[in-house]
């Protein structure tokens, strides 16, 4: 089998989990996986693995009505222990934590993961083409436009969620999301895919504690969701399971999916960063090496769950579409869309000015999936230019 280039958030010394990207995919040999990393302390947070207060554990109704298991799964030198997933708010949720979800025999019987053929590869692409337009007909794109604009306000996670979280920390989820890029750009998955995904992780997180053993498998369960809202031809489960080296089994990935399904409530039709964009770009008018840097400005901001969290994702689209306008036309904000979307530059510059900051350090950083994504010609290479070293703004 060829080599992903994919593995498990596995064990190593490191304060930051994950691989340094020095030595790249380019120096895999074939059939060769890369171990992207473990999730051990992070932040200068000394936190002893497999522990979390007291009330983030979830009580036991009545022992004789569960049927617990209590095997462990081994991740490198450590005990892995389940998932924690109970509602951090106060009052009881009817989630059940995802160990204990039943899946039914027609489920757990789900195909083989078989490949797709290249012969389907042309349709995809015309495929991915033409999702682009849909949210963009000028006959409707104001109305699709205000329905988005009331939906995120529905569908956004909380903003801070991260700090009630009390096994994983922020560098934990950047590698995560480095890694759902990696997972991705290898099955040829649409951007509008891995926006959906983490839109479903970070909705997921904000109401539900998870172990860092488990992280990878929310991360997982969640691109499964979204392949399989968004894409044609979306990646079997088994592949699911591979890329994570095996790691977790096909009945935990299905698990976890059915456990993300009901935490969100079947609300997967979610407005994201990457629709705003496509609106913006459209009605702006603005040439394909800028719209390719307004979609890697917002890609780098999935990395960060603060302080973009607390925009809304057609303020992100707004912000990045204002830095790749300035970075490459020398103009922020045109009138239309002023009009078109009622955010005045003033309203966006907070976000903007994070987002240039961002923009700034992404050379440096050790997580590098989307910078080699955005290196391609098929992007323009637009990661390879330099950002403006400052803003100047009215």
């Amino acid at each position: 089998m060829a080599s992903r280039g994919l593995a498990p958030l596995s064990s190593r010394q490191e304060n930051i989990m994950g691989l340094g990207r020095a030595d790249g995919l380019r120096a895999l040999k074939p059939g060769q996986r890369v171990v992207l990393g473990v999730l051990t302390e992070n932040d200068q947070q000394n936190r002893v693995f497999g522990q979390v207060p007291s009330e983030y554990v979830p009580a036991l109704r009545d022992a004789s009505t569960l049927d617990v298991s209590t095997s462990r799964a081994t991740l490198g030198d450590h005990v892995v222990e389940p998932v924690i997933a109970q509602s951090t708010k106060q009052s009881s949720s009817f989630v059940l934590p995802s160990e204990l979800l039943l899946v039914d025999d027609a489920v757990q019987d789900l195909g083989s993961g078989s490949r797709m053929d290249s012969s389907m590869q042309s349709l995809l692409e015309e495929e991915a083409a033409a999702s682009e337009d849909v949210l963009c007909v000028p006959e409707y794109a104001e109305d699709i436009h205000r329905y988005l604009r009331g939906c995120e306000v529905k569908y956004r996670p909380k903003p801070g969620y991260m700090r009630k979280q009390p096994d994983i920390t922020n560098c934990m989820r950047i590698i995560l999301v480095d890694w759902l890029v990696e997972v991705g750009e290898e099955y040829k998955l649409c951007s509008e895919t891995l926006f959906l995904a983490v839109d479903y992780l970070d909705r997921f997180l904000s109401c539900m504690s998870v172990l860092r053993g488990k992280l990878q498998l929310v991360g997982t369960a969640a691109e499964l969701l979204a392949a399989k809202y968004e894409e044609v031809y979306p990646p079997e489960v088994d592949e699911f399971v591979y890329i994570t080296d095996d790691t977790y089994t096909k009945k935990q990935v299905l698990r976890m999916e059915q456990h993300l399904l009901r935490v969100l409530a079947f609300d997967m039709t979610a407005p994201t960063v990457h629709q705003f964009l496509m609106q913006y770009t459209l009605e702006g008018n603005i040439c394909a090496r800028t719209v390719n840097l307004a979609l890697y400005l917002s890609e780098l901001s999935l990395l960060e769950v603060d302080p973009f969290v607390q925009y809304l994702p057609s303020k992100t689209a707004a912000a990045a579409y204002c830095l790749a306008n300035y970075t490459l036309n020398g103009v922020l904000w045109p009138e239309n869309l002023y009009a078109f979307t009622g955010y005045s530059l003033a309203v966006i510059i907070p976000c903007l000015m994070e987002l240039h900051k961002l923009h700034l350090g992404a050379a440096g950083r050790p997580q590098q999936a989307i910078q080699e994504k955005y290196k391609s010609s098929k992007y323009c290479g637009v990661s390879l230019l330099e950002p403006v070293e400052s803003l100047h703004l009215p």
